[in-house]
C-alpha cells in the first residue's frame, strides 16, 4: 500500500547539519500520521519525533528537541527530518514511519504500520 523510501543519511562531523527525506508512494499518505526512529548497533527501536498529517502538529524526544525539526510536504508525499547540532550520539540508523490508523501517530513502534528501509547518519567527535 505504502512504501517509503529515505535519502540523506551520512557522515557528518559533530556540529553539523543533515536533512533526511522519506518520499513516500500512495495517495493516502497526507492523512498518515508519520513519525521518525532510530536504531544505534546493540540498542532498541529509539522515537525521535512526529508530525501530524497537516503539519500543524509537532512532537520530539527530549534528546533532540531544539535541535532536530520535522516538516512534510504532502504535495510532494516527502517528509523531512532536519538535524542540527549533530552529536555522536545520534549516529544510528534513521526511519521514516507511516501510521495509517492516525492523523497525529504516537511514540510507538509498534503502532506504525509502514516503514523505510533506514538511511545510516553518523557522527564523527
Amino acid at each position: 500500500q505504502v512504501q517509503l523510501v529515505e535519502s540523506g543519511g551520512g557522515l557528518v562531523q559533530a556540529g553539523g547539519s543533515l536533512r533526511l527525506s522519506c518520499a513516500a508512494s500512495g495517495r493516502t499518505f497526507s492523512s498518515y500520521g508519520m513519525g521518525w526512529f532510530r536504531q544505534a548497533p546493540g540498542r532498541e527501536r529509539e522515537f525521535v519525533g512526529k508530525i501530524s498529517w497537516s503539519g500543524a502538529l509537532t512532537y520530539y524526544v527530549d534528546s533532540v528537541k531544539g535541535r532536530f525539526t520535522i516538516s512534510r510536504d504532502n504535495a510532494k508525499n516527502t517528509v523531512y527530518l532536519q538535524m542540527n547540532s549533530l552529536k555522536p550520539e545520534d549516529t544510528a540508523v534513521y526511519y521514516c514511519a507511516a501510521d495509517s490508523k492516525r492523523s497525529y501517530g504516537t511514540s510507538n513502534a509498534v503502532d506504525y504500520d509502514y516503514w523505510g528501509q533506514g538511511t545510516q547518519v553518523t557522527v564523527s567527535s
